[in-house]
């Protein structure tokens, strides 16, 4: 058997694409046939994925799994709408979701995952699906929570599939009460969350360069109206606290009883829940968001799929 050095796998990764792994287990098997190695790589499609892999991925999925005190969101992404409507990527979203409530938040140990019934990890079946389906898909984020005692609720907006759709909101509730009343609450604010995609759980999380920034502006227009300092000082003091209202999701007027703040609601309800409830923390995750997406000719496209 001819000796694998890494000039060869550099050589086959170069060819074709495929990841450094891929080509040293490729030319592994081929016993350093090189030419068989490259077909080795396209009948697995791994040669296939990789090529897709410089291709924007900002559509897909968010899944949800909730199980009493644990909660996982993850974002899986692929390049078009379409491929959210496929059977098996949505099958791989909901078991990638029930997977990431062991992985601490971290997507790389996702990705590592052992992916059940396969002879792979969550990552490498995502790159089989990418070689079947013809898209380009990534692992883009998870998160979870896990609160004792308590519940951590879940809500997805504009749902594909049960616990699957393009925006996916987790609340994280701290209680020994009522389960049911509990996880009722949090479906509330988590659907709350989802509207007013607030920017922190409380005041004192709110970035501290964020709100420099507002500051500078709230002065800078009181400024513009004549007002000596100590008037303007009063000014954007209240501003602030108008801030504060508007992005901090305990201090937002709650969308389905506006006469009271989150915070207010949810000591009003502990009535209900039978004991002191603490909102430990929320994420929100709406598909896409952050990735920038390629500009296309549509037109030009399909012209030049004509031309072959």
């Amino acid at each position: 058997m001819a000796e694998i050095t890494a000039a060869m796998v550099k050589d086959l990764r170069e060819k074709t694409g495929a990841g450094m792994m891929d080509c040293k287990a490729a030319l592994n098997e081929t016993k350093g046939d090189m030419e068989g190695a490259v077909d080795w790589l396209r009948k697995k499609g791994l040669s296939k994925a990789a090529k897709k892999a410089g291709r924007t991925a900002a559509e897909g999925l968010v899944g949800v799994a909730a199980r009493g005190g644990k909660g996982a969101v993850v974002e899986i992404n692929s390049e078009t709408d379409f491929v959210a409507r496929n059977d098996q990527f949505q099958a791989f979203v909901a078991k990638a979701a029930e997977l990431a409530l062991e992985a601490g938040g971290d997507i790389a140990k996702l990705g590592r995952m052992p992916y059940p019934g396969a002879s792979t990890d969550v990552e490498g079946q995502l790159k089989n699906l990418v070689a079947t389906i013809g898209e380009n898909m990534t692992l883009r984020r998870t998160a979870v929570f896990d609160v004792t005692p308590g519940t951590v609720a879940s809500y997805v907006h504009n749902q594909t599939a049960p616990n699957l759709g393009r925006m996916g909101v987790l609340v994280a509730l701290q209680s020994s009460g009522n389960a049911e009343a509990l996880a009722a609450l949090g479906r509330k604010i988590a659907m709350h969350v989802a509207s007013t995609n607030p920017m922190a759980l409380t005041a004192a999380e709110v970035d501290g360069a964020t709100l420099e920034r507002e500051k500078a502006i709230f002065a800078d227009q009181a400024r513009a109206t004549g007002k000596p300092e100590n008037i303007i000082a009063k000014m954007v003091e209240g501003r602030v606290r108008k801030f504060y209202e508007e992005v901090v999701l305990l201090q937002q007027a709650f969308i389905m009883d506006p006469d009271k703040t989150v915070e207010a609601f949810v000591k009003a309800s502990e009535k209900d829940v039978g004991a002191p409830i603490s909102v430990v923390g929320f994420v929100r995750f709406a598909l896409g968001e952050g990735i920038q997406k390629e500009e296309t000719d549509f037109a030009a496209e399909v012209a030049a799929a004509a031309k072959g």
